[in-house]
């Protein structure tokens, strides 16, 4: 497992080097393909995840707890927050919460050509950004990070996607079909986290540029990533409690201090108005929005903005599924859905209202200027936005100053919390993996995101996501149905947590002693 899924990224790395273009016609073909064929499929999947987020919520199996009866969270509300917003979608957010709200206000499927560029086509445009940010991408985090918390606290079995399989397969689960399914969660959660640092190293690179002059090019962006990247795997060698846990506050109290400081010096009244009718407005559509299945086979739209959220959002769910899980021992599952589900869709929802509105609110009642450097170049979209505020040079500065920190610390909180994940899941649950394996999975991370980036920038990286989510659906869809066999076999009243009957453990089948031993050998 552990050697196999290291030459597999070898040989993907070396295959894109070896020929870019070629490598990118490839991708390019294949997302097409996907986008056309199963769109259907990626939204009918992500509905139903929600709908059942939802229904475990107010179900008979709300107060089981996510460990021992009477065992407490590990980590403050504020600082689990912090963890699971900042590993779930903060660089991506940083990246589009101006960007697509301007692309949306400009022409969506859902606005006539008379309505473009109006009152109505601005709300609509930030009522499809937040949908793609919303309930429906965290509900399917919390449904697998609840699988894998469950699995795992509960029943005593390693922490790992193959885990949510015991109910339907048993102890093959230690073999080739477990083998299979943690391979996939591996190549889900590399290309996931590989089209968020791809993005991230493209408006870092921005932001440095309007900052001290730095050329946008792909080699630099490739030469971020390495640095970042080598930052990221101390990082993640340092462990969740150090480096991760830190980095992750740090990222909340600058996501605060950014978010007061356009609240303050942007249109503080209007901000405040929009952010309430977005949500409402928002909650009202969202049902419509998500079962929506574009009915015009020549449209691009749908393919290119939701069925591509939605394929990230499947690709990425192992990877932000597991670190959840990793930070959310001790809560009941009542808890800890309702808190995957609302704390980062809230703040989700007020990100993209005081980025995007501000935005707005300039192409609307002033001076304009957003939507041009937009469709110029996406990624100059925030620091463009700080400059026609009208700050002054000092405040501009300031601002931009801000964000890109908050692009590195994203970027290396994200990439430390894959590598992580990825070092947990080929070690076959072992929540410590070694040293040599964190550090060889931190620098693979970004060695993929550079020869995405080197084979057709942020299309490449947006074809990684959508062509990994379609074998991740498959181990969705047995995860989700294996927790339901378990929950049915497990009272609420119950006092203490039932076991696995025959359960093999991390520490005694010898599986995981044969996994370990070759972690020794190759890493």
């Amino acid at each position: 497992m552990a050697l196999g899924s290291a030459l597999l990224v070898m040989a993907f790395v070396a295959f894109t080097v070896t020929n870019p273009e070629y490598a990118g016609s490839v991708y390019s073909a294949a997302k097409k393909f996907i986008a056309s064929t199963f769109s259907w499929y990626y939204i009918a999947l992500i509905s139903f995840t929600l709908f059942f987020a939802i229904w475990i919520i107010f179900s008979r199996f709300g107060n089981i707890r996510l460990g021992k009866e009477g065992e407490r969270p590990e980590f403050s509300n504020f600082a689990w927050f912090s963890m699971l917003f900042g590993a779930g979608i903060g660089i991506g957010i940083l990246f589009w919460s101006i960007a697509e709200p301007i692309y949306h206000f400009q022409s969506n499927p859902f606005i006539t050509d008379d309505q473009a560029m109006g009152v109505e086509a601005a709300q609509i445009a930030m009522r499809i950004a937040i949908f793609h940010w919303g309930l429906h991408g965290w509900g399917l985090f919390a449904v697998i990070g609840l699988v894998l918390a469950y699995f795992s606290y509960r029943k005593g079995l390693p922490l790992s996607i193959r885990s949510s399989l015991y109910p339907i397969f048993g102890e093959r689960i230690y073999g080739p079909i477990g083998h299979t399914v943690d391979l996939l969660a591996v190549f889900g959660t590399l290309f996931g986290i590989a089209t968020s640092l791809g993005m991230g190293a493209q408006q870092i690179n921005a932001g440095l540029q309007y900052l001290i002059g730095f050329e946008v090019s792909t080699s630099h962006q490739v030469m971020l990533i390495v640095i970042i990247s080598a930052i990221a795997t101390v990082s993640v060698v340092t462990g969740v409690n150090k480096g991760i846990r830190i980095l992750s506050v740090l990222n909340m109290q600058l996501t605060g201090v950014i978010l007061a400081l356009f609240l303050v010096f942007g249109p503080t009244a209007y901000l405040l108005g929009a952010f309430f009718t977005n949500v409402g407005d928002y909650l009202f559509h969202a049902t419509e929005l998500g079962l929506w299945v574009d009915p015009d086979p020549e449209s691009q739209w749908q393919g290119a903005w939701t069925i591509f959220y939605w394929g990230w959002w499947i690709a990425w769910a192992p990877f932000v599924g597991m670190f959840i899980a990793r930070i959310s021992r001790g809560r009941t599952i009542r808890e800890f859905v309702l808190g995957v589900l609302i704390a980062p869709t809230l703040l989700g929802a007020l990100w993209i209202t005081v980025f995007g509105n501000t935005a707005m609110f300039m192409e609307l009642y002033g001076n304009g200027g957003v939507i041009a450097a937009v469709n110029d170049d996406v990624t100059m979209a925030l620091f463009k936005t700080i400059e026609l505020m009208g700050l002054g040079q000092a405040l501009t500065l300031l601002f931009a100053t801000i964000c890109t920190v908050m692009l590195v610390t994203y970027f290396v909180t994200s990439a430390d919390s894959a590598a992580l994940v990825i070092c947990t899941l080929v070690a076959m649950g072992d929540e410590h993996p070694p040293t040599r394996l964190r550090m060889f999975w931190g620098m693979a991370i970004g060695a993929v995101a550079a020869v995405l980036l080197l084979a057709g920038g942020l299309e490449a990286l947006q074809t990684a996501s959508i062509v990994a989510a379609l074998p991740c659906s498959v181990v969705v869809l047995l995860a989700i149905y294996g927790l339901c066999k378990a929950l049915r076999e497990e009272a609420p009243s119950e006092k203490s947590a039932p076991q696995v009957s025959a359960k093999p453990s991390i520490e005694t089948h010898p599986a995981a002693d044969e996994a370990r031993e070759a972690i020794s050998a190759h890493y």
